[in-house]
């Protein structure tokens, strides 16, 4: 068997993680980046020398911070007037995802994930469509580079949504130069509502979650906007030329909200997976793999019929032949009777910045809030061990915070550098001027 070396910056990189201290621990703290926001979803660095952020506000905005710091106070883009209208107390509608071309600097396109209003038709001849959800290319202002050229809208990809919930969001680009897409199970509970279709698992009569063939729900889609027209198939996706939808990398998701990839390392893709009544879950996602849903919740077998109740047993490989992967963390939701403080896990990042010493590697997520109407969201962190067996993880000490963040935890970012923010909101849902960026930041400094 060849034996492959790493090449002088690998091991450099290998150098430097050892000589880092890994067992964290010092306390951290927040520092505030920008407020007066509604309902701030993600941080997004824009891949060019000018160390600006993009936060997305579901609201249907998207604002920019210069190199300064400061919020300026024009959107980059408003798409709020061709949304579906949205609930104020809660909606997981809206503005939901933003990604810049790796040649964004050459090339000025960007894209973002949103939710209009339905079109005709639905899921069943007696109940209609909830949504169009929409990922879109446009252009930045060839004037103004805090300016998008908003009629320059490029239709990618659309899906007529059943639901309200479970829209899945993030969009991202990976090492890969391909746009990776989350899209959660179409909504509704245990899979089975009107817009779910049937599949191999009979013992909780089917859902998208498990399907391959009918739709694109309950998938991490993999597309090549480079070629094509809107898009084309890369030729390394796992369901070529076999059964199942070409656009698929990944499958077996009920609402995978936030992922992200790891900067560094393996550079592999961590995608958190909000759960139903019992338990939430973090997968390293990889090609062509099933991670599970609805034939399991985390590492235990679902029960649609009563889903606070485990089934003693389950299939461990689809219809396919394919293994159900299993998450790498496991939290219980604080609906669980065995005990749990989680209404939804929030995935987060690999911190690869250089201000926090001892974290370097620490795998940062968190929890929406510990239960329904408090803003009591927690930070936790882990450290990979592998893909064989759950990581333990902690709550992270944030300075001045001993219980919780004080706020509903609604998203992650990282910038160029590998530092780590938070986006919050003291409101559950997509209203008020309550949201805030915060950074992560040492907590000896001020």
């Amino acid at each position: 068997m060849a034996l492959t070396l790493p090449g002088c910056e690998e091991i450099e990189e290998i150098l430097e993680d050892r000589a880092r201290p890994q067992t964290g621990g010092a306390p951290l703290d927040l520092q505030l980046v920008a407020d007066s926001l509604a309902s701030p979803l993600g941080v997004v660095a824009v891949p060019d020398q000018t160390n600006r952020l993009f936060v997305i506000d579901q609201v249907g905005k998207v604002w920019v911070i210069d190199q300064n710091g400061r919020k300026l106070s024009r959107p980059f883009i408003d798409v709020s007037s061709k949304m579906v209208p949205l609930s104020p107390n809660y909606d997981e509608r809206g503005l939901l995802g933003l990604a810049f071309h790796p040649q964004y600097a050459q090339n000025g396109r960007f894209y973002i994930y949103y939710t209009l209003p339905p079109r005709a038709g639905g899921p069943t001849p007696t109940t209609t469509w909830n949504n169009l959800s929409r990922i879109s290319e446009f252009r930045v202002s060839s004037s103004n580079p805090n300016q998008a050229d908003i009629g320059t809208e490029r239709v990618i990809l659309q899906l007529d949504d059943p639901q309200t919930n479970h829209n899945g969001g993030t969009i991202a680009f990976g090492p890969d130069g391909y746009l990776y897409i989350a899209i959660g199970d179409g909504g509704g509970a245990n899979d089975v509502a009107p817009g779910h279709v049937e599949d191999w698992y009979k013992a909780n009569a089917g859902g998208n979650g498990q399907d391959i063939e009918a739709n694109l729900f309950g998938d991490i889609l993999r597309l090549d906007v480079d070629r094509g027209a809107p898009y084309a198939i890369p030729r390394d996706n796992p369901l070529v030329g076999r059964p199942g939808r070409d656009e698929i990398y990944a499958y077996g998701f009920r609402n995978p909200y936030r992922f992200s990839f790891d900067m560094a390392g393996g550079r592999q893709l961590f995608v958190g997976d909000a759960g139903q009544l019992l338990y939430e879950e973090v997968s390293i996602v990889k090609s062509g793999g099933n991670y599970g849903w609805n034939v399991k919740e985390g590492t235990h077998c679902f029960d649609a019929a009563n889903p606070l109740q485990e089934l003693a047993n389950c299939p461990t490989v689809d219809a396919y032949g394919v293994p159900l992967s299993d998450p790498v963390i496991e939290m219980n939701n604080y609906r669980n009777p065995k005990g749990g403080r989680a209404t939804t896990i929030i995935g987060g990042n690999v911190y690869r910045g250089i201000t926090l010493p001892g974290y370097h590697g620490k795998y940062f997520f968190g929890t929406f809030s510990q239960g329904p109407g408090t803003p009591n969201g927690e930070l936790f962190m882990a450290t990979p061990m592998g893909e064989r067996s759950l990581w333990s993880y902690q709550e992270v000490n944030l300075k001045g915070r001993p219980n919780d963040l004080g706020y509903y935890l609604k998203g992650f970012g990282q910038d160029n550098q590998g530092e780590l923010y938070l986006t919050v909101s003291s409101l559950t849902g997509p209203t008020g001027t309550t949201g805030k960026v915060y950074k992560l930041v040492p907590g000896w400094r001020r």
